[in-house]
């Protein structure tokens, strides 16, 4: 039955026991169309090196809305973020996906982190989606494993405070109610 409530689907697909391009399976594309079908959207959490998979997977399903969890998922801790740039931003060229600035937090150990850390995986996502699409998830409790939710939004809005207002407020609102039509709920 359709429902107004339920927005989409999300599918972990990092988990260890996941297997690299799971999501270009013919029967998870089939699935995936469906919910395009269904005006509903796919959240796309997967590992940071599968981005190229998330760009295939999108191109397959032209008309489902998709929206690239937790920036990608990086690796915060590789000395060459190059992959993850290139992945993300290859990612971001299709006008149907959508990318959560959420869960980078997590990956940290607690105490071991700034907003200076979390910065150029924050801005460099915001610049390849742009400020219409990009929108925050708070990851809440996940990123309660390295700061509270408070610190997570805090080291957020520092890192985003030299950003117009308009963009800020698309952000942290806007994006979320137009993409997810909240309003006509």
């Amino acid at each position: 039955k359709d429902s107004a409530v339920i927005k989409g689907v999300r599918q972990v697909l990092h988990a260890e026991s996941t297997p690299p391009e799971s999501c270009l399976d013919a029967k998870f594309i089939k699935g995936v169309r469906l919910l395009g079908e269904l005006g509903k959207s796919f959240d796309l959490c997967m590992r940071g090196k599968e981005l190229p998979d998330a760009a295939k997977l999108i191109d397959a399903c032209p008309d489902t809305r998709f929206i690239l969890d937790h920036c990608g998922n990086p690796d915060i801790h590789a000395k060459d973020p190059t992959q993850w740039q290139k992945g993300i931003a290859e990612v971001a060229k299709r006008k149907n996906v959508v990318c959560k600035v959420s869960g980078i937090v997590a990956s940290w150990e607690p105490g071991k982190w700034t907003a200076d850390d979390l910065a150029p995986f924050v801005n460099h996502t915001m610049e390849v989606f742009g400020p219409d699409r990009v929108m925050f998830g708070g990851d809440w409790p996940v990123c309660t494993k390295a700061a509270t939710y408070k610190q997570w939004v805090g080291a957020l809005k520092s890192i985003v405070a030299d950003r117009k207002e308009e963009e800020q407020k698309k952000l942290f609102a806007d994006n979320a109610v137009r993409f997810y039509k909240l309003s006509e709920v």
